[in-house]
């Protein structure tokens, strides 16, 4: 798997991350943002770049008995979180209504999270075990994305939160379903 299709996984995967920092972003005080957009970037990357590590070792002690269906794997399960990033999406439109100003987040709900954002690249990182990806490229790749667009979403979430959250997840979605598709078409055909 080239550079540039690992790069789009992690804009797939970071747009969890990316929706949940907007979100924050909008909620928190001006003078907490630049402090929170650090924290929230740290663990977001953090996790997304584990996250995929621990599926690739699950996923691979199966790879050699599954190699001939690996495609299939990658294609289904990136077109199944993609559709569930979809689905959530829609979901959680309809429950932005009621944010109010934060001043502060705790380590308990930044670790939740960090992990609940991050459990689709757990997935992904089963099928790059099928597929044979670099392991530190992908997994650094992925991390360092979701922390540079974790900090900017913060950043920005107050003047981008009304435009770009309500169709992050649909993007992030979208990107992983046509990842899915490249995946098997590319094993199917050439």
């Amino acid at each position: 798997m080239d550079f540039i299709t690992i790069l789009f996984i992690g804009v797939g995967l970071a747009m969890d991350a990316c929706a949940v920092s907007l979100a924050k972003g909008m909620s928190l005080d001006k003078d907490k943002i630049k402090k929170y957009a650090l924290i929230l970037a740290l663990a977001f990357g953090f996790f997304q770049a584990l996250m995929p590590a621990i599926g690739y070792f699950a996923g691979s002690h199966f790879a050699d008995y599954i190699q001939s269906i690996d495609h299939w794997i990658a294609f289904i399960l990136l077109s199944l979180i993609g559709i569930n990033m979809i689905k959530e999406g829609k979901e959680e439109k309809e429950e932005k209504e009621d944010e109010v100003k934060i001043h502060s987040i705790s380590f308990k709900d930044i670790l939740l999270l960090a992990i609940a954002t991050s459990i689709d690249a757990l997935a992904v990182g089963v099928s790059f075990a099928f597929l044979k990806v670099n392991l530190w490229i992908a997994t650094t790749t992925i991390g360092i994305t979701t922390f540079v667009l974790s900090f900017i979403c913060v950043l920005f979430g107050k003047t981008l939160g009304n435009l770009f959250e309500k169709y992050a997840e649909y993007m992030g979605g979208s990107i992983l379903i046509l990842l899915g598709i490249k995946i098997l078409i590319e094993h199917l055909f050439f």
